[in-house]
């Protein structure tokens, strides 16, 4: 009878650990929802702006240079690939295979922001130079600060894992880092098109 009981309070218990995780991931993908909000605005209001502007690239700059992002687009779209062989390595309890290919994400989000860094390092414009400089620096800069939101992420979700039967199961934190990195590769799929691409239509 006490074993009974005692096996219906963990039941129970386990049920309840579940909802509650379910909820907090369903409140992440709500959270990511109101974010694609936010970027579709710029993206709109990019548009617009260029679409209107009867002097749109700043005096003396005939155009972006595109290679490096480029380069850039391909290693994060790739990190999309090696965050989601980490999460299969952790859905098989192989906690070093996770680690492993979790380290080469953070490595890639890390090279992008470098990269990204050289980019602007070597551009003839600046924040304050007209509408383009802008909303250029405005959208990269928010991009990458979501990057680099999603490479400390992964930091404290490695840290986490050297904590013993931390993930033991699964773990939340794991998949919402996950769902973050994928929304980050898309937005700057889309930016590449709008800002790099466009330009040389």
């Amino acid at each position: 009878m006490e074993t009974t009981t005692a096996n219906n309070e963990s039941h129970g218990m386990n049920a309840s650990h579940g909802m509650h995780a379910s909820h907090n991931l369903t409140g992440f993908i709500i959270f990511l929802c109101s974010e694609s909000v936010i970027f579709i605005a710029f993206f709109s209001g990019f548009a617009l702006l260029k679409l209107n502007a009867l002097d749109w690239l700043p005096i003396g700059v005939e155009g972006l240079e595109w290679q490096t992002p480029l380069i850039n687009t391909f290693v994060l779209v790739s990190s999309s690939g090696t965050i989601y062989l980490a999460e299969r390595q952790m859905a098989r309890q192989n906690i070093w295979g996770f680690r492993g290919w979790w380290l080469a994400t953070m490595a890639l989000g890390g090279y992008f922001l470098w990269g990204q860094a050289v980019e602007w390092s070597g551009l003839q414009f600046g924040f304050t130079s007209g509408t383009f400089g802008g909303t250029f620096y405005l959208l990269t800069g928010f991009h990458g600060l979501h990057v680099l939101t999603g490479v400390l992420l992964m930091l404290l979700m490695l840290v986490k894992s050297f904590i013993p039967n931390n993930y033991k199961g699964g773990e939340q934190g794991i998949q919402a880092t996950s769902l973050f990195w994928h929304f980050v590769d898309v937005i700057w799929i889309i930016l590449f098109l709008l800002i790099y691409v466009w330009q040389r239509s």
